[in-house]
């Protein structure tokens, strides 16, 4: 943006009428440099919007792996192909609830008290204690207009329409039948509507990637010109039942899933009881996940059209090149790997996800990609700072500084913590645990007592254990001492 230029110090001295007429000019450029955001190529086509402070755009899918955004040509080529991918994406606990709740305070479960997907410590009902300092409420006290499209919490379910948290100018929240992750979400399900349950049945119409889709975009549409926003865009896909588009269900023919050498691992002898405990993958298991990653595929394009709208929509009122766009899922899931499907594991197929962000002041409209240690317990902190605000007992980092500067100090090391109910001592049960993730190592430890060590430099896949490997102890012990600093307090049940 071209800042006025002052008069100059030497100005001649024609009287006071030139003088003011000087003054008043420089005045009114400074006034439209400020309230002027200008696109650049390839940035708003319809006029300006009339805001300096950045309008944000948080895209949310769920259970979407890293490594399934080859498949999403609108995301590839205006998020990745225009932003900063973040290579090394995780969440700190790898589970729906618990990392969402996680994105809007910016805090770990251990902070927050959410660890699993409905109660105890879980699901909506145990979260409504936090709902006073969230995201959305830092920023609509500074006067953004603030929205929640899609999925917000597990355990809201149609009975809890009515209730909508504070901080949302425009709630469009899913709610969906049974405890936990309800089923479906594509069709037959409910939206509460600023308090008003509306009901979709099952036709074309009532996909529900589209029906956010069009919510989304009119809450773009209709926000004023002078006023940030804040989408929080959160499609029910891929998760499963993965459920696409009618016209994307013969889409990916080709998509098969990963088979990295921890695929169907066959020896398993140095791991977990609860990884001991799975079989060796079936035929009918080998099948089943190859439809889950073809119909992950399909269900993706849906969001991938959502992606474009949204794009569009920004571009269409001014916002787009005044925009900071993150595209990120609330976990990963495992498809065979170590035998596994699914999630809430310390295995980095369930702990990895994509961080994209898109700043078009920041990121120029250029790719590159960025291999640093970034979590979504870094969102809520970005956010607040980008848009000047305090993000109150948030324990994140501002991702604005590694787009500023790629070389800046950053983390080495990060926490992942989790528990579900059942007895931990059960063998197929999988027990709570905090783990330390470095840049070249993971290690876990489970209230079972087992532990994990795994050097992710020469042994991504996580094939061979070190924890009793004797020349690997000084740095078990290190790595223990760590997850013990900040594992606190301690998930239930956990004894660190």
């Amino acid at each position: 943006m071209p800042a006025a230029q002052p008069p100059p110090a030497t100005a001649p001295r024609s009287g006071r009428l030139l003088l003011s007429l000087v003054i008043l000019v420089a005045g009114l450029g400074l006034l439209v440099g400020v309230l002027v955001v200008r696109g650049g190529p390839g940035g708003d086509t319809a006029g300006p919007s009339r805001t300096t402070r950045p309008n944000i755009v948080l895209i949310l899918t769920d259970d979407q792996r890293w490594d399934q955004l080859t498949h999403m040509p609108t995301v590839e080529s205006q998020l990745v192909g225009k932003g900063v991918d973040f290579t090394n994406g995780f969440v700190v606990d790898p589970l729906c609830c618990p990392s969402r709740t996680t994105i809007l305070t910016g805090k770990y479960s251990h902070s927050t008290g959410i660890y699993w997907n409905n109660p105890p410590h879980g699901g909506f009902q145990d979260f409504e204690h936090e709902e006073g300092s969230t995201v959305a409420t830092w920023l609509q006290a500074a006067h953004y207009r603030t929205a929640l499209v899609g999925k917000y919490l597990n355990g809201y379910e149609p009975a809890d329409t009515g209730h909508v948290p504070p901080g949302w100018d425009v709630w469009d929240a899913m709610a969906l039948e049974g405890p936990g992750d309800g089923e479906g979400g594509y069709y037959d399900y409910a939206l509460s509507e600023n308090g008003r349950q509306v009901r979709f049945g099952s036709s074309a119409a009532d996909y529900s990637t589209d029906v956010l889709t069009r919510l989304a975009t009119g809450f773009i549409t209709s926000t004023p010109s002078s006023q940030p926003l804040f989408l929080y865009y959160a499609p029910r896909a891929p998760h499963l039942p993965s459920t696409p588009a009618p016209r994307d269900e013969q889409a990916c023919p080709d998509t098969t899933p990963q088979s990295p050498a921890s695929f169907d691992q066959r020896d398993v002898s140095d791991m977990p009881a609860y990884v001991r405990s799975v079989p060796p993958m079936s035929a009918a298991r080998r099948a089943k996940t190859k439809d889950i990653a073809l119909e992950n595929c399909r269900a993706l394009l849906g969001v991938d059209d959502s992606v474009k709208a949204i794009l569009d929509a920004l571009r269409r009122t001014g916002r787009l090149s005044n925009t900071l766009i993150l595209y990120s899922s609330d976990n990963g899931f495992m498809l065979g790997e170590h035998r596994l499907t699914g999630k809430a594991v310390p295995y980095d197929e369930s702990i990895r996800v994509p961080v994209v962000v898109r700043y078009d002041p920041v990121t120029h409209q250029e790719a590159r990609t960025d291999p640093h240690l970034v979590l979504n317990l870094d969102f809520a902190q970005t956010f607040a700072a980008a848009a000047a605000v305090d993000a109150p007992g948030a324990d994140g980092r501002n991702l604005l500084t590694l787009l500023r500067n790629p070389g800046a100090p950053w983390r080495s090391r990060f926490l992942i913590e989790h528990w579900q109910p059942g007895n931990p001592r059960a063998h197929h049960t999988r027990p709570p645990y905090c783990a330390v993730r470095t840049t070249t190592h993971m290690y876990v430890k489970y209230a079972t007592g087992e532990q994990e060590l795994y050097d992710v430099r020469s042994d991504p896949y996580e094939l061979r254990n070190l924890a009793r490997v004797p020349a690997d102890h000084a740095l078990l012990h290190r790595l223990h001492a760590q997850m013990v600093t900040l594992c606190r307090p301690p998930p239930p049940g956990f004894s660190p």
